[in-house]
């Protein structure tokens, strides 16, 4: 759905707005800049999947809003919401598309019991999450460490730092939270858009598991693994029709995947499947 020139200007001066609250936050991976990526992301979701890109560009900015302060609830998502509801008071908004913002705000976090159920909440839902996959992720996994808040916290388990033999724990082991969160995020995607774009970024979190485990080895550390527990950790059990097909094939050589190709290619098997009572 197009965005008026007005609307526009408006997400513009809640941006300027927004940012101001983030001038001495210390929580790099949810910083501004994590705010931005996903607003951008949020942005060009909605306008994939023709949801209203002033609702969903408002919510994206305002969704983290309550990490920058403390309250009496745990829940950033509601503290985010009230917050929200004070900036978004001089917007002079229509009652419908004020709730509309402040639903999407609460139905973003991983853990609240609230589900994404508009199609405005989901494209954020799912934005939010693309920014914790590709790049973008393992550059936020990593500073998630300066934020731990367990001392016996470690990077990886010293014999099996990829959870071959194991049960992995992302509370005690940084990298564990490659399989206990990051690599099961495409399955939580709520858009066909979201799922295409979460499978190139979880393709590069599988490679850089593969770099890390050769440099591992290379380095002496006794983590040489066999070529099949290899092939495992990376892809799973795939058949041979879906390895020639997986965008990791495309990374590992070097070539750039057409997301809006694969949007298109895989847009009739996920038909029907957008999010639960989106119209």
């Amino acid at each position: 759905m197009e965005i008026t020139e007005h609307a526009i200007h408006m997400l513009a001066e809640m941006e300027t707005s927004v940012e101001i609250h983030y001038r001495d936050f210390t929580d790099l991976a949810h910083g501004f800049e994590h705010v931005q990526r996903v607003y951008h992301l949020a942005l060009s979701l909605s306008e994939q999947e023709q949801a209203d890109g002033f609702i969903v560009g408002m919510a994206a900015l305002l969704h983290d809003l309550g990490r920058t302060s403390r309250g009496p609830t745990r829940s950033h998502t509601a503290r985010s919401a009230k917050l929200a509801k004070n900036l978004l008071a001089a917007c002079d908004l229509p009652s419908e598309t004020w709730y509309a913002i402040q639903y999407a705000i609460l139905a973003h976090g991983y853990l609240h019991g609230i589900e994404p159920a508009t199609l405005e909440a989901c494209v954020l839902y799912d934005a939010d999450r693309l920014d914790s996959l590709g790049a973008s992720g393992v550059m936020r996994w990593a500073m998630t460490m300066q934020h731990a808040r367990w001392p016996e916290m470690r990077t990886y388990h010293p014999d099996d730092p990829f959870a071959v033999w194991r049960e992995p724990d992302g509370q005690r082991y940084l990298l564990d939270r490659f399989f206990t969160k990051l690599l099961k995020l495409q399955e939580a995607m709520t858009t066909t858009t979201g799922r295409a774009m979460a499978a190139r970024r979880i393709a590069f979190l599988r490679l850089y598991l593969q770099e890390l485990q050769h440099e591992l080895a290379e380095g002496g550390s006794g983590y040489d693994m066999f070529e099949e527990v290899t092939y495992h950790l990376l892809w799973g059990k795939r058949g041979e029709e879906q390895e020639k097909e997986h965008p990791g094939e495309d990374l590992q050589r070097g070539r750039v995947v057409d997301i809006s190709r694969l949007s298109e290619e895989q847009h009739s098997a996920w038909s029907g499947e957008r999010c639960t009572g989106a119209s």
